[in-house]
């Protein structure tokens, strides 16, 4: 049995850079993307190892704090 967990933006603000794809293996604490919010960048890691089963942001999209950025398998 899987167990897919969605990864949540943490504030409000703009995803500046995208370092992750659909489909790729990350290791605990890799970085999903890049967040900025009042001029401060806000890494997104992977919470465990795992794939990303959905990546659903872009750079330059807006996001609320709550949002689902990616979803991740666990390993």
């Amino acid at each position: 049995m899987t167990q897919e967990i969605e990864v949540q933006s943490e504030v409000t603000g703009t995803v500046w850079k995208v370092l992750a794809t659909q489909g790729q293996r990350l290791a605990e604490g890799d970085t999903i993307a890049v967040l900025e919010s009042m001029k401060m960048e806000i890494p997104v890691e992977c919470p465990f190892a795992g794939t990303i089963r959905k990546l659903l942001v872009s750079e330059g999209q807006a996001v609320a704090e709550g949002a689902v950025l990616a979803v991740i398998e666990r390993d």
